[in-house]
């Protein structure tokens, strides 16, 4: 069974204490480094009061699956998708029309090629 991608998790693998930071960045897609300066940042402006916020999020969130992704490449798909899913529903759609025109470039370049080819596709229209 896959796991959904765009849950937060708590990443154990690249994690300090409970990997709820590391998680935070794996989900974003913002350096580790940022966050954990964050979080430390939030923890002294509020006098500590981030503190137990992040134990619970540490109890709270599920562990990452350890094959989530199969490369940095999904990685970063899947991080773009949770930033802006409209935007990534754009872009694929962009893909498919180029495709789907160098593919009907391809069709016309054979068709008008081959009189046989292309009288066969349009008596199947």
């Amino acid at each position: 069974m896959n796991s959904p991608r765009t849950t937060l998790y708590r990443d154990k693998q690249n994690a300090k204490l409970m990997g709820v930071c590391s998680g935070i960045a794996d989900y974003t897609g913002v350096n580790v480094f940022w966050v954990r300066l964050g979080l430390i940042g939030l923890t002294f402006m509020s006098g500590g009061s981030t503190i137990p916020f992040y134990f619970i999020g540490g109890l709270l969130l599920n562990k990452k699956p350890p094959h989530l992704y199969v490369d940095q490449d999904e990685s970063k798909y899947w991080q773009r998708v949770r930033q802006n899913p409209k935007r990534t529903a754009r872009e694929i759609r962009s893909r498919m029309k180029d495709v789907d025109r160098r593919l009907a470039d391809v069709e016309s370049f054979y068709v008008s090629s081959n009189p046989r080819l292309n009288a066969e596709i349009e008596r199947l229209r």
